[in-house]
């Protein structure tokens, strides 16, 4: 028996039982990276054993003297699963992480000793000046490199992260003698063929079916806001055992996880802007059956390791069938019938079409950056200001010119390097034609044109589609609740949504180099209707703000009275008047909400604001917008402020700064606090 098959067959005892056998790939593999130190990719479903494949190949690899094994790995939550993993494989493995930054020295005398087999990091360390300064010393000792989740190093992988073509410039170029493994599930042949590009001539790939016969899918299409709600909240009274329910937006997830907490099931709400401790304790909890359900956005997603995972529903469809096959294989692993059901929404075709272009350099942009770091080395406020780009989008754009090496981090400053930086047009074109094409072929998924698991299989180049006779398609049946939930699930997600508090936080600091410096004082909590894709008023609110501005219906002017009566339990002085604040594009909208309050609450209607200039670009930075805003928004000629505190009366609410230069101008006016109560407020 090869060297290869020992460790491969001990492996898959350790972590699936005596009983596991090889299958041929898997052991091709594992023998191409230990007998030729060869570059190998590995495109297999989700439950193949892609992970024995290097886990095998550390253990044989390590017999013959060789170094450790370094991953890149993108999640957090995968890298957890995967030390676990590699501990029941019989291997020490370790992680260095954003998370673990006292940790790191000990790691690395580890690596020295020899005491370690396995280390696991994140592409962004690559990235990482003090990271960086170790990787030679640390490739120089390395017997084998794996790139988990390897479509990531593709522009045209659906979730490309540009931190994984450092990988291209370091990684892969190490010499010869060290074996370099690729691992997916979701690769198309043309992410395929990207990938091997990039690990070489030579590589040799293995590619198999990604059929998955324990799936059952289903589409559920034609449910409205409210009625997605209410269909998982019948479903999770149905379905045996736990699993995942799937939204796009962070605001989704902690909205459709309270409601179904409200409903009484067992579930948590799970995403990237939770601490990593929450995070964990999540993930634990669905491991053990403690949770019915978690509801998650794509943060929980690649690698993470439950077999019996019984059901995934996604609320919302992700922007390509490859992403959705990717996260449907987290069910199913070690069962034989498991569920997969998307309820397509209204609003996905929006939501795809920012992330489309969210990762996209805008050429006239990076001028600006580059204009400005021309002079010398800049921090990031400083930047902010001088380029009048937001903070989220320019540090987007710097990430992709470090990673392109035109940029590069001194201390907390950016600093030019010298490369020069071309836009690439024809690239990014083709990026995007690729992108409608997916969103295209989601469309006709949604519609359910065929079998849905063979329209998976053609999606991703499967060498062997077939009908799968088990999908919603195939045998015309749904799972329950079918077509349509229940009436009263449905008045529930209603009575939930509108009920609940939409608290905006005002905003704390002055940009720097404006007029107005320090902490913002006057401008204090306020209530919004309704936030996001709000289900219970996106019936109402969104015909309204697409329409020729109108006055507000009798529904919306309830529900805004009703958001009062909860929230001046929190009063400390009753406020003493009403100001509607200007509008370009819904005036009659503001002064109709404005007016009702006004005279419900008994309180006095001053019109104090008016528009003397044009408002600011949405997009802008913040130091930028309230130059604009300050130019913009001014006090009525000759009014009267009252001297209590004022509800000022907004249609929308976006960065915050317009409400909050408002609120200044009626606080120098003499005015008490100003409490923000708006209709939309957007993410």
């Amino acid at each position: 028996m090869s060297l290869a098959d020992t460790h491969l067959r001990q492996v898959l005892a350790a972590m699936a039982g005596p009983a596991a056998r090889p299958r041929e790939d898997q052991l091709a593999a594992v023998a191409a990276l230990v007998e030729q130190q060869a570059r190998v990719l590995v495109v297999q479903a989700t439950g193949w054993g892609k992970s024995a494949v290097y886990w095998a190949a550390t253990s044989a690899l390590r017999a013959t003297g060789k170094g450790p094994t370094l991953i890149v790995s993108p999640l957090l939550a995968l890298m957890r699963d995967q030390v676990d993993a590699a501990a029941r494989g019989g291997l020490r493995a370790a992680t260095i992480n954003s998370t673990n930054l006292d940790d790191w020295d000990s790691v690395f005398d580890a690596i020295a000793a020899d005491r370690l087999d396995v280390l696991l990091v994140s592409p962004e360390r690559l990235g990482n000046p003090g990271f960086a300064r170790r990787l030679p010393q640390l490739l120089a000792t390395t017997g084998l490199v794996v790139i988990d989740e390897a479509h990531c190093i593709s522009d045209w992988g659906f979730d490309f992260r540009p931190d994984y073509q450092r990988l291209s410039k370091t990684l892969l170029g190490i010499a010869a003698g060290t074996s370099v493994l690729a691992t997916t599930a979701t690769a198309n042949q043309r992410v395929t063929e990207d990938i091997a590009r990039q690990l070489g001539p030579d590589t040799q790939t293995f590619r198999g079916s990604l059929a998955r016969s324990s799936l059952r899918l289903a589409v559920v299409p034609g449910l409205g806001p409210l009625e997605r709600l209410a269909w998982v909240a019948d479903a999770l009274d149905t379905f045996a055992g736990s699993g995942i329910v799937y939204a796009l937006t962070v605001a989704e997830t902690e909205r459709l996880a309270g409601f179904l907490q409200s409903c009484g099931f067992e579930v948590a709400a799970y995403h990237g802007g939770l601490e990593t401790a929450a995070r964990q304790h999540v993930e634990d909890a669905l491991r053990r059956n403690a949770l019915k359900a978690v509801v998650a956005t794509s943060a929980l997603g690649m690698g993470y390791d439950k077999p019996d995972l019984a059901f995934c529903i996604h609320v919302g469809s992700p922007s390509s069938p490859v992403a959705y096959y990717q996260q449907v294989g987290r069910a199913g692993r070690a069962l034989d019938d498991a569920v997969a059901v998307l309820l397509p929404a209204e609003t996905d075709e929006r939501i795809w079409a920012y992330f489309a272009t969210a990762g996209v350099p805008d050429e006239r942009r990076v001028g600006q950056i580059l204009g400005a770091l021309a002079g010398g080395a800049q921090g990031l406020v400083a930047l902010e200001n001088a380029t009048g780009i937001r903070r989220g989008r320019l540090e987007g754009l710097l990430k992709i010119l470090a990673v392109e090496e035109v940029v590069q981090r001194e201390g907390p400053a950016w600093a030019l390097t010298g490369q020069p930086w071309t836009f690439d047009a024809q690239r990014w074109q083709a990026l995007g034609a690729v992108r409608q094409r997916e969103a295209g072929l989601m469309r006709a998924f949604a519609a359910g044109q065929g079998c849905l698991m063979r329209f998976l299989q053609e999606a991703l180049d499967d060498p062997a589609p077939s009908d799968c006779g088990r999908c919603s398609v195939c045998t015309g049946r749904l799972p329950a609740p079918g077509a349509q939930p229940g009436a009263a699930r449905v008045e529930a997600a209603r009575a939930y949504a509108r009920g609940q508090d939409v608290v905006i936080e005002p905003r704390k600091l002055w940009p720097t180099g404006g007029a107005r410096k320090g902490r913002i004082t006057g401008c204090g909590e306020g209530r919004a209707l309704a936030f996001a894709d709000d289900p219970g008023w996106a019936d109402a609110l969104l015909p309204l703000f697409a329409a020729v501005d109108a006055e507000a219906p009798e529904p919306v002017l309830d529900g805004v009275v009703a958001v009062l009566g909860r929230w001046r339990r929190s009063w400390g002085t009753r406020p003493v008047a009403v100001v509607p604040m200007p509008s370009a594009t819904h005036p009659r909208l503001v002064a109709s909400v404005a007016a009702h309050v006004a005279q419900v609450g008994r309180l006095q209607l001053v019109d104090a604001l008016r528009l003397a200039g044009p408002l600011p670009d949405a997009d802008l930075a913040s130091g930028a917008k309230v130059a604009a805003l300050n130019r913009a928004l001014a006090l009525q000629p000759g009014i009267d402020v009252p001297q209590g505190p004022l509800l000022l009366v907004a249609d929308r609410y976006r960065s915050g700064w317009a409400v909050t230069v408002a609120a200044a101008l009626l606080r120098e006016a003499g005015a008490g606090a100003v409490l923000p109560l708006v209709l939309h407020q957007a993410p």
